[in-house]
């Protein structure tokens, strides 16, 4: 059975080639480095510090694998898109009543981070935006309640 495919956007992708790299080569030697530090210790028995460093390597060797996987299945979102109608990659500037405008870039999940301003197409609001033009009303189901927006623009 094929894996879903994992939506990036190039930024996104590049950035998590990049932790993939660090992982490989600067932590793995971190890690390598410590372990045999540990071991130097003796007294395998009670060494935490041994303990403390195993656990560290299976969180980065668990990375690793979790990163090589989501890469191998990545599909680049294509930015070239429609600036008429809200798709993945679109930036969306969407405004609350009278609240301040918000952008949120449309993204797949494997990259969202709200806090950016990120938002997966798989969200609600995000599954609420994708395929809406500018002056759309958007009603999304959060758990503060429903929230209406209007769509400004699309970037």
């Amino acid at each position: 059975m094929r894996e879903q495919v994992a939506y990036l956007t190039r930024e996104g992708y590049e950035k998590l080639d990049a932790e993939l790299e660090y992982m490989r080569t600067v932590r793995r030697r971190e890690v390598a480095r410590r372990l045999n530090a540990a071991l130097a210790e003796g007294d395998l028995l009670e060494n935490a510090e041994l303990e403390a460093a195993r656990n560290e390597q299976a969180f980065v060797e668990g990375r690793i694998l979790a990163l090589e996987a989501l890469l191998a299945r990545a599909e680049i979102i294509e930015e070239d898109h429609s600036k008429e109608i809200v798709s993945m990659g679109s930036m969306v500037t969407v405004a609350e009543d009278d609240d301040p405008p918000e952008t949120y870039h449309i993204v797949g999940s494997a990259e969202a981070n709200p806090t950016e301003g990120k938002v997966s197409y798989e969200s609600p609001l995000g599954k609420a935006l994708v395929g809406r033009k500018v002056g759309d009303e958007v009603r999304v189901n959060a758990p503060a309640g429903l929230l209406v927006f209007r769509v400004i623009s699309i970037e």
